[in-house]
């Protein structure tokens, strides 16, 4: 349950919403703004569309949240009232140039920077999946014989094919190959994250047994071309511009509005 001093808190920031709504109806209705009965049908078979459902089952769904089907057009003929409202007073007003996108860009290359790159290889000791405990023990006890003689200097591909239960170590030295982030299992991936080139990992415990990472090589991701995330970051500043030129003007709304709440 809530403590008082909490109901003292929330009732402030409630009052705040209903005063805020209040004042943006009014809005809506001293601009003339209106949403037709067709646009809200046209809208109403979009959501339907987009979620592949049919009546029955909107209906349905709007039950389990306690509300009608003319209750939810209501809501929905407000929201989309008020977006109209927001484009018209807002964000139809924001302007955003090649200059401020350009800075932004270069002031935030890790946002638009490509996938980083790992080259790695790997000396895996398998765990059957109905191994006693003796095996497990012994599988561990050579790993860690041999994440030893990794990190004492001796040549990683040797001792891939010398140890590895890999089948293609033999072959290969335990070679990886070149991969970037979602590409190998979360453990491996979680180990080489955070590893500088030729830096051995502990021991890697996977769902198949014990792995030991070496990695080799580390690419930094270039930056993406300006013309391709251009209008990504054009939309991210008109986004912000507008919110806070929506949160002025709601405070200038509510400077002009004459509101007299009468206290209880």
């Amino acid at each position: 349950p809530l403590s008082d001093a909490d109901k003292k808190q929330l009732r402030p920031a409630a009052l705040n919403r209903l005063i805020d709504k209040k004042l943006i109806d009014q809005k809506v209705k001293d601009l003339n703004i209106s949403v037709t009965d067709d646009e809200l049908r046209q809208t109403i078979e979009d959501v339907k569309k987009q979620n592949k459902i049919t009546q029955e089952n909107m209906i349905s769904a709007l039950a389990n949240q306690g509300l009608s089907f003319d209750q939810y057009k209501a809501q929905l003929r407000e929201q989309l009232e008020r977006i109209r409202l927001m484009g018209q007073e807002v964000r139809a007003k924001v302007q955003v140039g090649e200059k401020e996108i350009r800075e932004y860009y270069y002031a935030n290359p890790k946002n638009f920077g490509a996938d980083e790159f790992f080259r790695a290889r790997h000396i895996f000791f398998r765990i059957n999946k109905n191994a006693k405990p003796e095996e497990v023990r012994k599988a561990l006890t050579t790993a860690m014989i041999v994440l030893q003689e990794a990190r004492s200097g001796k040549d990683f591909a040797d001792l891939a094919k010398k140890y590895s239960d890999d089948p293609q170590a033999a072959k290969d030295g335990g070679e990886l190959g070149t991969f970037k982030k979602g590409d190998m299992l979360p453990e491996i991936e979680n180990a080489v994250i955070d590893m500088k080139s030729d830096e051995i990992s502990d021991l890697v415990n996977t769902p198949a047994g014990f792995h030991i990472i070496k990695l080799e090589e580390r690419s930094p991701g270039k930056l993406r071309p300006f013309d391709e995330v251009k209008g990504e970051i054009e939309e991210l500043l008109i986004k912000k511009k507008s919110d806070e030129r929506f949160n002025q003007w709601l405070a200038d709304l509510r400077k002009s509005a004459a509101i007299e709440i009468k206290s209880r």
